[in-house]
């Protein structure tokens, strides 16, 4: 810490310590000034002169009354204002006892906001000088009083302009420490959101593939004895379907081991194109499945594209896991306006038909992509049995910032 710095700490840590100081320095100032006189009769020569033991009194009072300028400006203001007055009334030959109500009117305008100090200022100014014009041994055009006048005037001015550079300083490092916050809020807020988004991509993948995984290897084990060639092939679709989760497992924590965020990711995300395919693995696995589409031709973003390949994939494993053994779905993709609906419904032959009734995340997970989407989401039971998943998109994007949810 250089010198200079170490000062200011040590002066902001002992204000008194420094008015104390500033204090004796005026009262030197003003002892110093009683001593001579700038104009002795029509000489401009510089005489000496011993001042009155009054003006003595009222050097010392002033002086002292500074030492408590920060704690109570104003009735510092008003102690040294009135000792000036008393001086220029009774002292001769006068002393510049006017010095220490100048700078008690800097602490003022320092301290206080712009309309208290034009009305403290110009009270200031109009009783000195008045004072010093009215009853003063000297005429009223004398310089000692014009002088006065500019003195208080700068006093004035300087503690004004003191007071809003330390306003304008503060308001900076307001906004400063604000943006920080803001900054800080943001990062936490987009961290949160990328935990979630990654949270869902792997409950999605995992549920998915984990789900087949165990219906095909309860075939596998049910058969093995007395139809080994359809253990074999219930287990060729065990291994086809880890296989798929490892690979989007890999393809997940590749992104995430990347060093910045890609503009793209390095493997194609799914979308409903592939839904055929998606299809076919719950086929495989036992499950009855029908697909409808009436949205040829349209082209969805990447986001929304995303949103319903995992929602039908979702909705899919919660049937073959819940629904029963005998279940049979529906999946329905439209176009309807400026939204796709998705559409998945099952027969709920199953013992367990509310879908997620334990506590997990799938509906949750749901529910998150289609509010980044601005979409809605409707799930529930259906009249008769069964369970339906109805999710409406909006292909354009109308998130607030105007990115891409994905």
């Amino acid at each position: 810490m250089s010198t200079l710095a170490r000062a200011k700490h040590q002066a902001k840590a002992h204000p008194l310590a420094l008015d104390g100081i500033l204090a004796l320095a005026v009262l030197v100032c003003m002892v110093a000034g009683s001593f001579v006189e700038p104009r002795h009769r029509d000489s401009v020569n510089w005489v000496l002169r011993s001042p009155d033991p009054l003006s003595l009194l009222l050097m010392s009072l002033s002086a002292a009354a500074l030492v408590f300028r920060r704690r109570a400006p104003m009735a510092v203001l008003a102690l040294t204002g009135t000792l000036s007055v008393i001086e220029s009334v009774t002292g001769d030959p006068r002393a510049p006892v006017a010095m220490s109500a100048v700078i008690a009117l800097y602490t003022v305008a320092s301290t206080t906001d712009r309309p208290t100090t034009w009305r403290v200022g110009l009270l200031t100014m109009t009783v000195l000088t008045g004072a010093a014009m009215a009853a003063g041994p000297l005429p009223w055009y004398a310089q000692e009083n014009l002088g006065i006048f500019a003195w208080t005037g700068i006093g004035a001015t300087a503690g004004d302009a003191v007071r809003s550079r330390r306003a304008f300083v503060q308001a900076i490092r307001e906004r400063a420490e604000r943006a920080e916050r803001t900054r800080e809020e943001e990062a936490r807020r987009r961290v949160a959101e990328e935990r979630l988004r990654i949270a869902r991509d792997l409950h999605d993948v995992v549920a998915h593939h984990i789900a087949l995984v165990n219906v095909q290897a309860g075939v596998a084990a049910h058969v093995m004895d007395k139809r080994p060639d359809q253990a074999k092939e219930a287990l060729a679709h065990v291994r086809e379907a880890s296989r798929s989760a490892l690979n989007e497992l890999r393809a997940t924590v590749g992104l995430l081991r990347q060093s910045g965020d890609p503009e793209a990711p390095t493997e194609p995300a799914p979308g409903l194109d592939r839904l055929d395919e998606l299809t076919g693995t719950f086929r495989s696995a036992g499950l009855h499945v029908e697909v409808a589409r009436a949205d040829q031709g349209t082209t969805l973003p990447a986001a929304v594209d995303l949103a319903a390949y995992r929602i039908i994939q979702e909705a899919l494993t919660n049937v073959q896991k819940h629904a029963g053994p005998q279940a049979k779905a529906e999946v329905s993709v439209v176009r309807v306006g400026p939204n796709i609906e998705i559409t998945v419904l099952d027969d709920g032959s199953g013992e367990n038909e509310t879908q997620d009734s334990g506590g997990g995340h799938g509906l949750l997970g749901m529910r998150e992509r289609v509010s980044a989407l601005r979409g809605t989401l409707t799930t529930g039971p259906r009249y008769g049995g069964g369970f339906r998943v109805h999710a409406i998109l909006p292909l354009k994007n109308r998130t607030p910032t105007g990115e891409d949810p994905a």
